[in-house]
């Protein structure tokens, strides 16, 4: 642990520069706790906290023009890749859009402090077009106030940091293994969390034929999207469905039949959000929901048309 110690004190530059990458690549790695660590070793004279903040604007910068450029590029395929691989997939696409449409670039100033977000909003700024220097400016300009607060608490606060690292140099290889478990709990932690989300939202689906196969017949459902306004205007939606959002959910279903047969859809793995708001819908009453199995993607990938 001295060792480790040793080396972020000395390369604290580049420590903090490839932890910065690799967590805004997308690696479950906090970078948080080690800009902390960082900030509380300034008196060592080793580096300046102007060094820090351009290593942190530097990395943050290389890996979120990466997901930048991949959002223009691919489109809706990143996010949803996104979202695949996310331990975290309920905080998704949808919030994000939802700040991002409201606010717009600026949210990147905010992006890094908010779990979920940061990622997902950098692809996001690709797909809906957002020019590259106004991504530049608002994403340095957040990763600077990210880095900058972490190194500000870490020097206010650098006695209590020195104590904890203290305890665990004295420790030695059984802080370096203290450190590795709590690390390891903390990824369990999260799957465990989204096998568990998973789990709670496993209910029968419709498949994209038996939803065409209803429409063709005239005992056409009611289909209900839970996508945000920017995705369907971006993406299309299927015919005659209805947008309608969580918050607002009574108000969006205000006289339909709690009889009704009910579809509902997104574009995220697992149809998680269509499942979520299917599940509100059983608690109030409606008793034939089913989400639409593959989403909007299955249903464009059979050759169903959509309206735009």
């Amino acid at each position: 642990m001295g060792f480790l110690i040793d080396l972020v004190q000395q390369y604290g530059l580049i420590a903090v520069f490839l932890n910065v990458l690799i967590e805004q690549a997308g690696a479950p790695v906090p970078a948080y706790p080690v800009m902390l660590i960082a900030g509380a070793f300034l008196d060592s004279g080793h580096y300046q906290p102007h060094h820090l903040i351009l290593a942190i604007v530097a990395a943050s910068l290389i890996a979120d023009l990466c997901w930048y450029e991949a959002g223009r590029r691919y489109g809706d395929r990143v996010l949803k890749t996104i979202c695949r691989i996310s331990i975290s997939p309920d905080s998704c696409v949808r919030q994000t859009e939802s700040i991002y449409a409201r606010w717009g670039a600026s949210s990147l100033l905010v992006a890094k402090f908010i779990p979920g977000f940061a990622s997902v909003a950098t692809a996001l700024a690709g797909v809906v077009g957002t020019s590259r220097t106004q991504f530049i400016i608002f994403d340095a300009l957040g990763a600077a106030l990210w880095g900058g607060s972490a190194i500000g608490l870490g020097y206010l606060f650098r006695d209590a940091v020195n104590d904890v690292l203290a305890v665990l140099e004295r420790l030695g290889q059984i802080g370096v293994v203290f450190a590795l478990i709590a690390f390891g709990l903390f990824l369990a932690m999260k799957w465990w969390q989204r096998s568990r989300l998973f789990k709670q939202l496993r209910m029968a689906r419709i498949s994209p034929e038996e939803l065409a196969g209803l429409i063709q017949s005239g005992r056409t459902p009611v289909v209900l999207d839970v996508r945000s306004e920017e995705s369907r205007r971006r993406t299309g939606y299927i015919p005659l469905s209805k947008p309608v959002n969580q918050e607002t959910l009574d108000a969006d279903l205000n006289g339909v039949d709690r009889d009704a047969e009910i579809v509902v859809y997104c574009t995220c793995p697992n149809e998680v959000s269509a499942a979520r708001v299917a599940k509100l819908l059983m608690q109030r009453g409606f008793v034939r929901v089913r989400p639409l199995s593959g989403g909007l993607d299955a249903w464009v990938a059979e050759g169903f048309s959509v309206s735009s």
